[in-house]
C-alpha cells in the first residue's frame, strides 16, 4: 500500500522581551538559576498576574506577518498539569479564543510554491527547566512566565522536507518582525511535531504521535523520517499505532516512548480569573502596522526588481534580515550592483562564518566595503590585492585607503614597467619560452603565474596578458 505521511508542527516561540509575561522579572538567559523569579511567577497564594503589553504587541506582529485574522476580543486560560518544574501546577494560556487564527505561510517545494495554514497563534507563559544528572534533578524556575508565542499549523505538511522547509521559512519571517531571536541553542524557538499516516488519497487521518526534543531543524527533519517510516513498517504488518508522546534520542537516532498523548480535556483548562480579557482597538492595530518590517516575500520580489538580481542571489541576500540590511547600504550610490552582491555572498559572508558573527559586528561595514570597491573599479588595485586588503581590514577594522598605502599596494598598470619586468622574466625562461612557441601554450600561465609572483600580486592582469601576448608570439 502507499501511505502519504500527515504533518502538524506546534512551534514555540520565546518572545525577547525585558520582562516577563505577568511580572516584572527579568529575562536575561544565563543568569545564575532561579535569580529571576517572584512571588507572581513562582505562583505564591495572593499574588496577582498583570499582562506585559509588548507580549500583545508582539503576538499581533507575529500574526500580521503570517496573514493571520485577529480576534479583537481573547482571554487567557488556565492550562493544568503537573511537573516538578511548574510550580503553580498549571501554565496561564490561550484555549478557545487565541488572539491570531487562520493564517498561512508560503513555503518553497520542488513542485512550486505550497501555502501551509495556521490555526492559531496564542499568547501563553513558559515553564521551568529540570536539570538532569546522576546525582538527581534541579530545577531552575528563571523560565518560569517567560512570554511565549504557541503556532499551530493545519496538518498541511506532507513531508518531512516540506516540515524543514516550513520550519526555515518561519524562523526567518519572526526574525524578520523584531519579536525574538529564534535562537534553538538557548531554546527560543522549540518544535513538537504531530505525525500520522494515512492510505494514498485517504481523507481519513491516521492515529498521529507527538515528537519532542528536537534541538535543530536537520533533527526535527530527521525524527519526522524515522517516525514516518516506523509507522508504516506496523502498518504495513497489520499492526496498530499507539497515539503516545515520543522523544528523539539524537545519539540513537530512535524516538523513544515517553507517555500516552494527552488530550485538551486532560489539561482542564477553565478561564483564568486573575486576567480580563484582551482587547485590541483599531488604533493600536494601525500602531502596529506602521511598525512592521518590509517582510521576506515582499523584498525577495523587490530585490529582484529593483536591483537586477538572480532569484538565487537575492534568496541569500534577504535570508536575514542584517544582511538585506547591509547589501542595501553597501549598494546606496555604487554603480556596479552586480560587484557589490558578489563581494558580499562570496568574501563578507565568508568572513563573519569564519569569525562566528554576526553581520552586523563584521570589522568591515559596508560603507569600508564600498571604498574597498571604488578601488577595485577604478583598478587602483587588482581583484587579488583586493581580497588580501579585505582579510587585513576584517582583522585590523583599519579602512582600504590606509591599508593600501601604508603597503604600498595600488595596482601596476603601467605599460613601460610592466614591459621592462616581463622582458626580464622571459629572459630568464629561456626555455619555456622556446616550448611555448613550440606549441606548448599552456606555459602562458606559467609567465603569468611569475609576474603576478614579481609584482606580489599588483600586476593588472588584462595589461599583462596583453604584453605577454605580444612579446611571446614575437610582435
Amino acid at each position: 500500500m502507499v501511505w502519504e505521511i500527515v504533518i502538524g508542527l506546534e512551534v514555540h516561540v520565546q518572545l525577547n522581551t525585558h520582562t516577563k509575561a505577568f511580572c516584572s522579572c527579568k529575562t536575561t538567559y544565563g543568569a545564575p538559576p532561579n535569580t529571576q523569579t517572584c512571588p507572581v511567577c513562582l505562583g505564591y497564594p495572593g499574588s496577582l498576574p498583570v499582562l506585559n503589553k509588548e507580549v500583545v504587541r508582539s503576538a499581533v506582529k507575529a500574526g500580521l506577518a503570517t496573514h493571520c485574522s485577529l480576534r479583537k476580543v481573547s482571554g487567557f486560560a488556565r492550562k493544568n498539569y503537573f511537573y516538578p518544574d511548574l510550580p503553580k501546577g498549571y501554565q496561564i494560556s490561550q484555549y478557545d479564543d487565541p488572539i491570531c487564527y487562520n493564517g498561512h505561510i508560503t513555503i518553497k517545494t520542488d513542485d512550486g510554491e505550497k501555502k501551509i495554514g495556521l490555526t492559531r497563534i496564542h499568547m501563553e507563559e513558559d515553564a521551568g527547566k529540570s536539570m538532569h544528572s546522576s546525582n538527581g534533578t534541579l530545577v531552575d524556575l528563571n523560565r518560569c512566565g517567560i512570554p511565549l508565542l504557541e503556532i499551530v499549523s493545519e496538518p498541511d505538511i506532507r513531508s518531512p522536507k516540506e516540515a524543514y522547509e516550513y520550519l526555515t521559512t518561519l524562523k526567518q519571517i519572526i526574525r524578520y518582525t523584531g519579536i525574538s531571536d529564534c535562537n534553538m541553542e538557548e531554546g527560543s524557538l522549540r518544535c513538537d511535531a504531530n505525525l500520522s499516516v494515512m492510505p494514498e488519497g485517504s481523507r481519513e487521518f491516521g492515529i498521529r504521535t507527538e515528537l519532542k526534543n528536537m534541538n535543530s531543524f536537520r533533527g526535527v527533519e530527521k525524527a519526522l523520517t524515522y517516525e514516518a517510516a516506523r509507522q508504516i513498517e506496523i502498518l504495513d504488518k497489520g499492526g496498530k499505532i499507539v497515539q503516545e508522546t515520543l522523544l528523539w534520542n539524537e545519539q540513537t537516532q530512535k524516538a523513544e516512548s515517553m507517555r500516552s498523548k494527552e488530550e485538551s480535556h486532560d489539561y482542564r483548562y477553565f478561564p483564568e480569573p486573575d486576567l480580563v480579557d484582551v482587547v485590541l482597538d483599531e488604533a493600536f492595530i494601525r500602531e502596529i502596522e506602521l511598525e512592521m518590517p518590509e517582510l521576506p516575500e515582499i523584498k525577495l520580489k523587490r530585490f529582484i526588481n529593483q536591483y537586477g538580481l538572480s532569484e538565487e542571489d537575492s534568496l541569500v541576500l534577504i535570508s536575514e534580515k542584517e544582511i538585506a540590511d547591509y547589501f542595501e547600504s553597501a549598494a546606496q550610490g555604487f554603480p556596479d550592483v552586480t560587484l557589490m552582491n558578489h563581494w558580499i555572498r562570496g568574501e563578507i559572508l565568508r568572513i563573519i562564518k569564519e569569525k562566528q558573527i554576526s553581520i552586523t559586528d563584521c570589522p568591515v561595514n559596508p560603507d569600508k566595503l564600498r571604498e574597498l570597491l571604488t578601488y577595485l573599479m577604478k583598478k587602483t588595485i587588482t581583484p587579488q590585492t583586493a581580497k588580501s586588503v579585505l582579510d587585513n581590514m576584517s582583522e585590523t577594522g583599519e579602512s582600504a585607503r590606509t591599508i593600501i598605502e601604508a603597503k604600498g599596494l595600488t595596482a601596476i598598470s603601467s605599460g613601460e614597467e610592466l614591459e621592462t619586468l616581463i622582458q626580464t622574466i622571459l629572459i630568464e625562461n629561456p626555455d619555456e619560452v622556446v616550448k611555448y612557441r613550440g606549441g606548448k601554450i599552456q606555459l602562458f600561465g606559467f609567465f603569468m603565474g611569475q609576474v603576478m609572483k614579481a609584482t606580489k600580486g599588483r600586476a593588472d592582469q588584462s595589461a599583462v596578458r596583453t604584453i605577454l601576448q605580444t612579446y611571446l608570439d614575437g610582435k
